[in-house]
């Protein structure tokens, strides 16, 4: 039993270091939430600011090449059937979700929306991986990565993985 919890304790002070190290310093909570306007899968440009309009988004920053990513995207497909018919405090429109694609080649872009089963209706991507100028803006420097938009256009949470939102969407349902 001592061994167990020396080897729990080691694991979870590995964690909190790598989740350290990893952290978002570009981007803080309550700044303004810069404007990402790319193109979908269908070459439409959409813009943040647009699919922001009276509703909560979270950005959700990945790649189809990245592993950790693919990964969590089963709890961010959860998260979005979870939040985005629920009513929100000064949210007409709601909660959905923007993603923001690292990948190169857009059939393997799209080919991982399918898969995925990323069913809302915003995806956007410049097609220049690590490169891209989303990542630059915000600072993205790991994938996945995500950040919680309020209707006023601030960001009130950054995550290490989309579905660490789920807390803070709590606190902004309404009765």
């Amino acid at each position: 039993m001592k061994k167990l919890f020396s080897t729990l304790a080691l694991v979870a002070s590995v964690a909190v270091s790598a989740s350290a190290q990893y952290t978002n310093t570009k981007i803080n909570v309550g700044s303004n939430a810069p404007e990402l306007a790319y193109a979908n899968p269908d070459g439409k440009t959409i813009k943040l600011s647009e699919i922001n309009k009276g509703r909560y988004v979270l950005i959700d920053f990945w790649a189809s090449w990245c592993g950790p990513c693919r990964a969590s995207n089963p709890g961010l497909v959860g998260l979005y059937k979870e939040y985005s018919a629920k009513k929100f405090k000064d949210a007409k429109n709601g909660f959905t979700v923007l993603n923001v694609s690292l990948d190169q080649s857009k059939d393997k872009w799209v080919e991982a929306i399918k898969k995925d089963g990323l069913v809302w209706a915003n995806h956007m991507s410049d097609l220049k991986g690590w490169n891209s100028t989303a990542a630059a803006t915000y600072g993205i420097e790991f994938v996945p990565q995500a950040f919680l938009v309020g209707p006023n256009g601030k960001v009130i949470g950054k995550y290490n993985r989309s579905e660490e939102a789920r807390a803070d969407l709590d606190k902004y349902l309404a009765n």
